[in-house]
């Protein structure tokens, strides 16, 4: 293994991630779903979201703690099949039915300092990277589409089907799309609700890397090398994205709020449908697991 990707070494536990971190510091691997098995769903679970937040404020450095040059990598991933199937619609139900705003809205909120954090790069020190070798649906998509790099394997589905049960994608979706297509194709794609391939987005330029079925890992540590190899460079570019092409967190909490009130006004039929999605969510889960 090349030098300046070292050797990985199993980090604190968490209940529903594994997070493994090199040595020194420059690169850390973060896998969702670690409790995946039967009855757990690879969705954005509450549980997994604070364990997810726990561990990138663990890494994330403070102005005075970062060191001139040097560059350091996030990759995030699944110990699922599935990258991430989105937002957890069993919750969504049961909150929407019981009108619980303050609720979904602080679900939200998490949501979003979360995607925030990996679109600014922990503060500028971090290069983000999306590992995508299962389903990215819904809010799983956008934590991908958060990072700066999104590498994904072929034939996996990716997709904002939110359409579906009358919603719309509320944690990023539009403002990252739009940094990657025209303001005009992200409003086809999440307004059509389509499932696509990883080689379709890879196509249209949301996809950054196509990799074969079995390869992304070893595209990732590959990437990895090649940005250790100008830190400078990719330093500087963060801090360009960040002035030049920001997506702002008041931008996503206005956004999340629209989605808050719409998911609020939602009729049994789209709430039917969310507990179908679930319920075949869970099929798929426990056939997995058998």
């Amino acid at each position: 293994m090349n030098s300046n990707v070292e050797k990985l070494q199993r980090t604190r536990s968490f209940p529903t991630i594994r997070t493994e971190s090199a040595a020194g510091g420059e690169d850390h691997w973060l896998y969702m779903h670690s409790d995946i098995g039967a009855g757990v769903r690879p969705c954005c679970r509450a549980e997994m979201l604070e364990d997810m937040w726990s561990f990138m404020s663990s890494i994330t450095f403070r102005d005075g703690q970062r060191q001139t040059g040097k560059l350091r990598s996030l990759v995030l991933a699944s110990d699922a099949s599935a990258f991430n199937l989105g937002g957890d619609l069993e919750l969504f139900s049961q909150l929407i039915r019981d009108n619980n705003r303050e609720r979904l809205l602080a679900y939200a909120r998490r949501c979003i300092e979360g995607v925030h954090h990996l679109h600014t790069g922990f503060g500028g020190d971090v290069r983000t990277i999306a590992l995508v070798q299962g389903d990215a649906l819904g809010g799983g998509l956008e934590m991908a589409l958060a990072c700066h790099t999104i590498v994904a394997e072929e034939g996996v589905d990716m997709g904002l089907p939110e359409v579906l049960f009358g919603l719309f994608p509320g944690m990023g979706a539009y403002s990252f799309l739009c940094k990657r297509v025209t303001p005009q194709l992200a409003e086809k794609i999440i307004l059509e609700g389509n499932i696509y391939t990883s080689d379709d987005m890879y196509r249209m330029g949301v996809v950054d890397i196509l990799v074969p079925k079995g390869h992304g890992e070893a595209a990732v540590r590959d990437l990895i090398r090649q940005q250790q190899r100008a830190p400078h460079s990719y330093l500087a570019m963060n801090a360009v994205r960040n002035i030049a092409q920001p997506v702002g967190y008041d931008e996503l909490m206005g956004v999340t709020e629209v989605w808050v009130d719409t998911a609020l006004a939602l009729g049994d039929k789209s709430l039917r449908t969310m507990d179908r999605i679930v319920r075949a969510q869970m099929r798929r889960s426990n056939a997995e697991a058998a």
